[in-house]
């Protein structure tokens, strides 16, 4: 079983383009359930009985969405399996995981963000660098994982649009506004300092990253999450802050304009219509607070 994993996870990786996250992921998963088939790790053994029984161990200690995260890993093992002639049947057939509780995206209101893109100040050894980055995650609604993979050649200043190379490898145009391109372009300029600096004391310089840390090098997701987080606290927002607040932050403003909800799908690259959808609750609450406020014949007992 253990060389039919590495083969699925080379496949995830080479054929199905997923990012080294998501393949690492899958593979913990699979490799958690191949421990509790113990010494007989026979691929044709396993059975519908083994599926289940790694479900009730999985109760108690996981929430309802890692179960079913860990069974979408199973199930699409299994599915290669079987294509590629390793098994015959397919043991998670007439499985059914458990029912994730509905997803409720976390965003800042409009007032929340403009404080936290206006929070870098000059004090900051790093503020053009950090004022850019939360402006392009905000104008553009990518992931932080894209933010940290672009290139200066991925952004067209003239056209003002971004390309995105997102899950699957996958390649999108996003627009970029106004003010997201002035705070790049003002980064820029540090940038070439920066390098500079490092490249004059024989340091090894990253050359073609968008975004650098102080030793030159392509900035890590990690570290925005961090840079985010604490720009975050220091505007005074009471939730913690992170890149993906601002992803959810973007669709959600983007739907309460009036914007369709296929073209932002589009914009945060989705595969599918049902992920964005998420977010049509909170527009649905938006637009009733705005009916409430604002209809002659809503609430007649408070307008009297």
């Amino acid at each position: 079983m253990i060389k039919t994993i590495e083969l699925f996870t080379r496949w995830l990786a080479i054929e199905k383009g997923y990012s080294e996250h998501t393949v690492t992921g899958y593979r913990r998963d699979i490799l958690e359930f191949s421990r509790l088939l113990g010494e007989d790790k026979s691929l044709e053994r396993v059975s519908a009985g083994h599926i289940r029984s790694f479900i009730v161990s999985l109760h108690g200690q996981n929430s309802s969405g890692s179960v079913a995260r860990k069974l979408s890993a199973l199930r699409t093992f299994f599915r290669f399996a079987v294509r590629r002639g390793m098994v015959k049947i397919d043991p998670l057939t007439g499985i059914a995981g458990p029912k994730a509780g509905r997803f409720i995206p976390v965003f800042l209101t409009v007032d929340e963000t403009f404080a936290l893109l206006e929070a870098p100040c000059i004090t900051d050894s790093y503020m053009y660098r950090d004022r850019a980055m939360l402006e392009l995650l905000y104008s553009t609604g990518m992931r932080v994982s894209e933010l940290v993979t672009r290139d200066i050649a991925d952004l067209d200043f003239a056209l003002e649009v971004l390309r995105v190379r997102g899950k699957g490898n996958k390649e999108r145009l996003v627009p970029v506004g106004g003010p997201a391109i002035e705070a790049v372009n003002g980064w820029l300029s540090l940038r070439l300092q920066l390098i500079r600096e490092r490249a004059g004391r024989g340091r090894v310089v990253e050359q073609e990253a968008l975004f650098l840390n102080g030793r030159g090098s392509r900035l890590s997701t990690r570290s925005v999450e961090r840079i985010v987080k604490a720009y975050g606290e220091r505007a005074g927002i009471s939730q913690i802050v992170t890149p993906h607040a601002l992803r959810h932050s973007f669709a959600t403003h983007l739907l309460e304009m009036g914007a369709d909800l296929r073209s932002v799908q589009e914009l945060l690259g989705h595969a599918s219509l049902s992920t964005t959808q998420r977010y049509t609750h909170l527009t649905l609450d938006h637009l009733a607070n705005v009916y409430d406020k604002a209809h002659p014949l809503s609430n007649p007992e408070e307008k009297e």
